[in-house]
């Protein structure tokens, strides 16, 4: 049996959109719920999403716990050996309490890239396969959030091109998940049931053609 980490925030964890944090999706309806159908039972789908959770920010508001990049070597070295790890992550980066463009959002993904490899949680201690999901890209209304993310909604739509890009240099995966789902209108930046079951799908079909041994 293989094994993938689907690392994320809340459109991992399956927050459900103009909802409270912990209004959450049933596991099936679910991206990485509806990646492990697809995949079968080949394969040992292992979910890790947080809601606010950045790349590699503490957060001065919500916590440090909000760090993906110290999460997550503890992370691997609970769920090792991988053979997939999936990071969909950016979204929260793009807080105006950061201030950051999308390059350097990218760049935090490069950083749990490198972290990844260093520690080679793989099958035999090699570095396993790696794929970046760049998040769909927010609504321009995104309701009681609008201080909070204020000029977000822009930069969201350059972090496929700047996901892409740092994928490409460190020759990992790259998906990116604004081709086939869209954020829920209720908040601008969750996605709904449906969305996560075309992710989901899409995401399958990925690993599938990645090439396995």
């Amino acid at each position: 049996m293989r094994a993938v980490l689907c690392y994320g925030d809340s459109n991992t964890h399956g927050q459900i959109p103009g909802g409270l944090t912990l209004d959450r999706y049933a596991y099936e309806e679910r991206w990485p719920g509806v990646l492990a159908r697809e995949l079968g039972n080949a394969w040992h789908v292992i979910e890790e999403g947080l809601s606010g959770r950045t790349t590699v920010r503490d957060d001065p508001i919500e916590g440090p716990g909000k760090n993906g990049r110290t999460y997550l070597r503890p992370c691997l070295m609970s769920h090792a050996p991988l053979d997939l790890i999936i990071i969909m992550l950016g979204t929260n980066d793009l807080k105006a309490r950061f201030n950051q463009p999308p390059s350097e959002v990218a760049m935090g993904v490069g950083c749990l890239i490198h972290d990844i490899k260093e520690l080679a949680p793989g099958p035999g201690g090699q570095p396993p396969e790696i794929m970046i999901v760049s998040p769909p890209p927010m609504l321009d209304d995104i309701k009681a959030w609008e201080g909070i993310f204020r000029n977000a909604p822009q930069k969201s739509r350059e972090l496929a091109l700047q996901f892409e890009i740092m994928a490409d240099s460190l020759e990992v995966h790259f998906f990116d998940a604004g081709t086939v789902a869209e954020c829920d209108p209720l908040d601008g930046f969750h996605i709904n049931r449906e969305a996560h079951e075309m992710l989901g799908v899409a995401l399958a079909r990925e690993v599938e053609a990645i090439g396995w041994k």
